[in-house]
């Protein structure tokens, strides 16, 4: 058997099915935004990448030592002409956990929203702060 380049006719339809008329009905799309973690001599800096959200869509909640940051987003376009009418809605969702080290002080979490970035800092507790790194000497 040899592959065929030339789509058939068969090809075409089954694409137009499942593509166009799959735009009709509403739509889930989840997925996990991109993280990035620096750890400071006073906390950790995360920024997480959730473009196209509102800062009211986006949930932020510590429970048992994990962050859990999620986001739903629901909006309706609706485009028209002479001929017809056709209306989309479109569902966007994400959840992603973060397990906290125990050094963290969950209660002086804050965060910023802003440009499609969510930045949040996790302060360390004081008593983590003094602790001084130190060299063993390996004999």
């Amino acid at each position: 058997m040899r592959w065929n380049p030339e789509p058939t006719f068969s090809d075409l339809m089954n694409s137009f099915l499942e593509n166009d008329w799959n735009t009709l009905a509403p739509r889930r799309n989840c997925c996990t935004p991109a993280a990035n973690i620096v750890e400071k001599e006073d906390g950790f800096h995360l920024e997480l990448s959730a473009p196209g959200m509102n800062k009211e869509d986006i949930k932020m909640e510590v429970e048992n030592n994990v962050l859990t940051i999620s986001a739903e987003k629901e909006e309706e376009k609706t485009e028209g002409n002479k001929n017809f009418s056709r209306r989309e809605f479109v569902y966007d969702s994400f959840s992603r956990s973060f397990v906290l080290p125990k050094s963290i002080d969950a209660d002086a979490i804050k965060a910023d929203y802003k440009n499609g970035i969510l930045t949040v800092e996790l302060p360390k507790k004081e008593e983590e702060k003094t602790k001084v790194k130190r060299e063993i000497t390996i004999g």
